[in-house]
């Protein structure tokens, strides 16, 4: 008998390879221990045109004192859960933190921004109650609508309109909440917060946003996307990462001391996860006192950001309604964004391809990152290495 035959996980390998005829087998890239745009992926020097280290934090001399010190102090691993021994002082100091940044009474930090949004939605609503979310946002808040059971609607992206429909139409939900991503992380457009916030009052419904992409980058502040549309004061429940533009890891929920109070003792994500290790948090600490004090950070990387959407317009690419450093190319063929990613690649210049179902059915793209260590001179490499459409 072949060995082989009959194996439990013999069908994999028949989807895998069904996943490459369709063009959308993922496989790791490799980088090697460097920093910054420029640094070598699979053994080969390329700029690099994929992180979400957007204000350059990840690498900054203060951010890796502030963890070296850390490590000294508390070492490494969180320990426990936060519920159970791992909260400590740095934790606590970068909560009161972030709910001054962020003008709220409160704040929590969960082990990742996944974590806090999966958490956070399956807290506030369940079985009975309806969640009404953007077809485009975030796979942790999609999972998270998912595991709260309750009756999940889901409207076209941007469509506030569609939405107010939704709303609308007579229910018998007990409770209602909607959510969004503040900066879409596939498309590089910002949300409609105002109408949303027009529609939660309108309807009684709770509002939930993700600034993922956006705390640090948007705002006169850099509180994100609703600081910049004035809308900040009303939305109850604001989620954010430490991962991205603060060069770190976790994500936080920052709102009424009622509402982190609930999720300490209903978000299963934070429950019963290891706390993140505190060196994590002294990183966040940093980084947020340079967000505070630098904000030349955020308006010359917006700068150089339209600067080369309104280049890639003008050379006939789609962009859709990016609006931000997040700029993509859509071509629609899984095929052609991969051969472009490898012809970029070849000329030393990483742009991943996003394929489904990262992103909807005909819509695969390349996705530029840009981040403020990026050069003019490599954006103009990189606007003249893709050329015209």
């Amino acid at each position: 008998m072949n060995p082989r035959q009959n194996h439990p996980v013999e069908w994999i390998e028949q989807e895998i390879d069904s996943l490459r005829k369709k063009g959308l087998r993922r496989q790791l890239s490799v980088r090697e221990a460097t920093a910054g745009p420029s640094l070598r992926v699979d053994g080969v020097e390329v700029v690099h045109f994929g992180s979400n280290d957007y204000l350059g934090l990840a690498a900054d001399l203060r951010v890796k004192a502030a963890v070296a010190a850390a490590v000294d102090q508390y070492g490494w691993g969180g320990g426990s859960s936060p519920l159970i021994l791992g909260h400590t002082t740095v934790h606590q100091e970068l909560e009161r933190r972030l709910a001054a940044f962020e003008g709220t009474e409160a704040a929590l930090v969960f082990p990742s921004g996944f974590a806090a949004n999966a958490g956070t939605v399956s807290a506030l609503v369940g079985t009975g109650d309806g969640v009404f979310t953007d077809r485009n946002n975030h796979a942790s808040l999609l999972d998270g609508c998912r595991l709260s059971r309750a009756d999940v609607r889901a409207y076209p992206h941007g469509d506030w309109r569609a939405l107010e429909k939704l709303l609308d139409r007579r229910s018998s939900h007990r409770r209602r909440l909607i959510v969004t991503d503040s900066l879409f992380s596939m498309d590089g457009d910002l949300a409609p917060l105002t109408e949303l916030a027009d529609l939660a009052d309108r309807y009684e419904a709770m509002l939930l946003i993700d600034e993922a992409h956006a705390t640090g980058v948007f705002g006169s502040g850099g509180r994100g996307v609703a600081e910049h549309l004035g809308v900040a004061r009303r939305i109850p429940v604001r989620v954010g990462t430490l991962s991205k533009a603060l060069g770190g890891v976790g994500g936080f929920v920052a709102g009424s001391q009622l509402l982190i109070d609930w999720l300490v003792n209903r978000a299963r994500p934070y429950i019963y996860s290891t706390a993140s290790p505190p060196a994590a948090a002294a990183a966040a600490l940093a980084a947020l006192e340079i967000v505070e004090q630098e904000p030349d950070r955020r308006t010359t990387l917006l700068g150089r950001a339209a600067e080369l959407r309104a280049r890639l317009v003008e050379n006939g690419w789609d962009i859709g309604r990016s609006a931000s450093q997040i700029v993509p190319i859509v071509v629609g063929d899984p095929d052609r964004a991969v051969e472009m990613a490898s012809s970029l690649r070849r000329q030393g210049l990483f742009v991943p391809a996003i394929r489904p179902p990262t992103v909807p059915e005909g819509q695969a793209r390349l996705r530029i990152s840009l981040t403020v260590a990026h050069t003019p001179e490599m954006i103009q490499r990189l606007v003249a290495a893709i050329g015209h459409s």
